[in-house]
């Protein structure tokens, strides 16, 4: 028999196994677990491998005695096939299904009410408070007023600007328009 040149990888993890093997370590108590390292619904009982940090199927969660399912160390069909320490190991359920479920509720409302969720306004500065009145208080009679308070100054720029400077024209460039455009405001 010829070896294989392929490298091997690691296999998808079955949901049950026959298997009649056990690990040797001192069986993994769930009680000593935090409640959201484990799941206990019998549909899908698992928990977080203490040695690889990876969910691990439970089997036999009905039966007389429940182990974790062999399982590798890394991701399955990327990483090389490493078998990891904890496969085979008898799992002690000493918790209650609703007492494990109530545990989990509890740690969510904690860990919610910890977390802050209102957004509070920025306060105010007296100076914006101050903008703020003013402009709610401004009537478009108001607007026209200061448009006009300031024509004057807009017409001395103006003329500045008609005024030709002393010198040569630049070659290369556009000539310098004379006339100014006055828009007219639309009539409302």
């Amino acid at each position: 028999m010829s070896a294989s040149t392929i490298e091997r990888t690691a296999r998808p993890r079955k949901s049950r196994t026959r298997s009649r093997n056990i690990n040797g370590r001192p069986a993994l108590v769930i009680s000593t677990l935090r409640p959201h390292q484990y799941d206990l619904r019998p549909a899908c009982a698992s928990l977080i491998c203490p040695d690889c940090k990876t969910w691990v199927p439970i089997t036999g969660i009905q039966a007389r005695q429940q182990k974790l399912v062999p399982h590798d160390t890394g991701r399955a069909g990327k990483d090389p096939a490493v078998r990891c320490q904890g496969s085979n190991r008898l799992v002690t359920v000493d918790v209650a299904f609703e007492k494990w479920q109530q545990r989990l509720q509890d740690g969510g409302a904690e860990t919610a009410a910890r977390r802050p969720t209102t957004v509070l306004p920025k306060a105010f500065s007296p100076r914006t408070d101050q903008t703020l009145r003013a402009r709610a208080q401004r009537t478009p009679a108001g607007r026209e007023a200061d448009w006009n308070a300031v024509l004057p100054q807009v017409a001395d720029v103006d003329v500045a600007r008609r005024q030709v400077p002393a010198g040569d024209a630049p070659l290369d460039g556009p000539t310098v328009p004379l006339t100014t455009l006055h828009p007219q405001r639309p009539t409302c």
